[in-house]
């Protein structure tokens, strides 16, 4: 998938889940605030189990 591909996936499936004024809003957020990803990555599932967190992918990947 190629970047601008990626980037209209991405507006499309926010602006579906949220509505567009949403997804600007959450876009200029993203631009405004610093984010490391990485980082949030590391925090996001530090009080879920990897057992739990199994379960919970085998559950949503339908």
């Amino acid at each position: 998938m190629t970047d601008t591909e990626l980037r209209i996936k991405g507006l499309s499936i926010l602006s579906k889940t949220i509505g567009m004024v949403e997804a600007e809003r959450f876009i200029s957020l993203m631009n405004r605030e610093p984010f490391d990803y990485t980082q949030w990555q590391k925090d996001l599932w530090n009080d879920v189990s990897i057992e739990q967190l199994s379960k919970n992918a085998m559950l949503n990947s339908n």
